[in-house]
């Protein structure tokens, strides 16, 4: 789960690494001590972009990642989501059609408007608005595009900035919503509470990894995330593993997924930058009040809260979503059920009509 680089940097330098490291945990150790919702998640993301957008260069290199390093904390999540699987859930799940059914709608919907709205504004050609105004699979986005002859930078722009501006307001909006702090910053702990043993933590990590093998065998989307929730979920169920991944390892977790985010910062252009957020903005504010919309909808018939209903149709990435709603507390694993199925509607939605769309039959 790997982001495609907006500025190719000359090698990795370690010290700078290490370095970029440790301003993503100042700015999470502050973030989650002022109460910010989700600290270490955007503190550790508001501190490096801001470093990459000022054109910090520490050691003479641009602030850098390993993006192995995103990629190897990434089946934390999953297996922290597959401790929440219980029969309960399970029979839940019956009921969840109309949400899923209501997705299957909204994620064209919203396609089709966003685009419109990107191809009026005017600074964007069609191909690169069409694929970068799709609402999920941002590695999938940008390589259909770039198959099709789009604007690489600017689509990878948009599509990132979608999932930056989602992180970042909506773990904000529901502060401000219920005026008071919620998830971590009110106190909850992402993970297990509980002291963990060697071989507890042992075993969660074997199923993590066991998840990953097998989401990539089989395909999964987003087999980081989706294999290891797969994997720990029916071992949970099973009873051969117990408890959730420690509050440190969630914490850690989020400072890495936040910090990788803000390397991608680096390089950006600030005209580009300031044309695609003004149309990141535009577009990723129409969806999260047409998600608002949906949620308030569903809600004589969907049995999960209204907040979990908006969190699964607002279009950020599946594993920071997902991170939301184990800090938040609410039907995680019915909002990580929802934004699969969001990544893999959106990306065949894309290819059913990209054609159609971008090359329209002529009428004679």
């Amino acid at each position: 789960m790997s982001f495609p680089r907006i500025a190719l940097p000359q090698g990795f330098h370690n010290p700078t690494i290490l370095l970029t490291l440790l301003l993503a945990a100042v700015g999470g150790w502050l973030a989650s001590r002022i109460g910010l919702p989700l600290g270490w998640l955007l503190g550790s993301l508001l501190a490096v972009a801001g470093a990459a957008l000022i054109g910090w260069r520490p050691l003479g290199h641009p602030v850098q990642i390993w993006p192995k390093l995103r990629s190897g904390f990434i089946p934390v999540i999953g297996v922290s989501i597959g401790a929440s699987f219980t029969p309960e859930i399970l029979d839940q799940a019956a009921g969840w059609w109309p949400s899923l059914l209501a997705l299957c709608l909204f994620i064209p919907a919203v396609h089709f408007l966003c685009y419109r709205l990107t191809l009026r504004d005017g600074r964007v050609d069609p191909v690169t608005a069409f694929y970068g105004t799709i609402p999920g699979g941002l590695i999938e986005a940008v390589e259909m595009g770039v198959q099709r002859g789009a604007d690489v930078r600017v689509l990878t722009m948009l599509q990132f900035l979608r999932l930056i501006l989602v992180i970042v307001f909506v773990p904000l909006g529901f502060t401000l919503l219920t005026g008071h702090a919620v998830g971590s910053a009110s106190g909850a702990v992402i993970g297990g509470g509980q002291a963990h043993g060697a071989w507890q933590l042992l075993s969660l990590l074997g199923a993590g990894a066991l998840g990953v093998m097998a989401g990539l065998l089989i395909r999964l989307p987003a087999a980081l995330i989706t294999g290891p929730i797969l994997v720990s979920g029916l071992l949970h169920l099973a009873g051969l593993v117990q408890g959730a991944p420690p509050g440190w390892l969630m914490a850690l977790t989020q400072l890495i997924v936040g910090g990788s985010l803000g390397v991608r910062f680096a390089g950006m252009q600030r005209s580009e930058l300031k044309a695609a957020l003004h149309l990141s903005v535009t577009n990723t504010g129409l969806v999260l009040v047409a998600a608002a919309l949906v949620a308030w909808g569903l809600q004589a018939v969907q049995q999960q809260p209204v907040q979990a209903v908006f969190l699964a149709f607002a279009p950020g990435g599946i594993a920071e979503m997902s991170l939301i709603a184990l800090s938040l507390e609410i039907g995680v694993v019915f909002v990580t059920a929802h934004h699969v199925l969001r990544i893999v509607l959106s990306v065949a939605f894309a290819r059913l009509v990209a054609g159609r769309v971008l090359n329209p039959p002529r009428r004679d």
